[in-house]
């Protein structure tokens, strides 16, 4: 056997490796899954905002905690530091500089962070199991986003956070206004996660 014929063949079995090794997911499939999993989790996120005023009217009773409130007052800015309720990681539009893995990691923890504080809550309030499993199922669908993705694993929240609120609930105006904040708070973060869902299921993503 010549040299010649000894490269063909290598080059032959090295090119049989390659397309052995090389992902089966076709381009089309894997941005069809993603805005499968993305159109799911927009309607959960969808019913969390609905749902939302019903868990605010059956837990609140302190006058002046409401919802339709045009922003915290100096007193509720006081209590977010008091009761040590930390923020939610900041959703961006999609864009080169913030990529879609920084949004499924962003709204993984976020939702894991009110799911916690949500189970805190509910060991001194009624009215809040319908949310929190809602937030299971949309943590659940936010895996599949990222499997579809192709993204790596996401980084889980510290529980050390729900702990500290809990710590922290001396009586029950500290327990309404931890509810009424961590509430308002999510509704403002389900309101962010909307946008960019719409924008992942219109597609196309691109590079993103």
């Amino acid at each position: 056997m010549n040299t010649l014929t000894v490269v063909a063949l290598l080059h032959y079995f090295l090119f049989a490796v390659l397309v052995q090794s090389a992902p089966t997911r076709s381009a089309s499939e894997s941005p069809a899954a993603l805005r499968e999993a993305a159109e799911r989790a927009k309607t959960l996120v969808e019913k969390i905002l609905k749902d939302i005023p019903t868990a605010h009217a059956s837990t609140i009773t302190t006058e002046g905690l409401t919802l339709h409130a045009s922003g915290q007052t100096a007193n509720l800015q006081m209590m977010v530091k008091t009761l040590g309720i930390p923020d939610a990681p900041v959703i961006k539009p999609l864009s080169e500089r913030f990529t879609l893995d920084m949004y499924v990691s962003r709204m993984s923890a976020g939702s894991q962070l009110y799911q916690g504080l949500l189970g805190v809550l509910s060991d001194r309030l009624s009215g809040l199991s319908n949310l929190r499993s809602e937030l299971r199922d949309l943590l659940t669908q936010i895996s599949k986003m990222r499997e579809a993705a192709q993204l790596g694993a996401s980084s889980d929240v510290d529980q050390n956070q729900s702990l500290d609120l809990a710590s922290r609930l001396h009586g029950n105006y500290e327990v309404e206004v931890a509810a009424h904040l961590t509430l308002s708070r999510l509704r403002s973060f389900c309101h962010d996660l909307i946008r960019s869902l719409r924008a992942i299921v219109a597609g196309p993503l691109g590079g993103l």
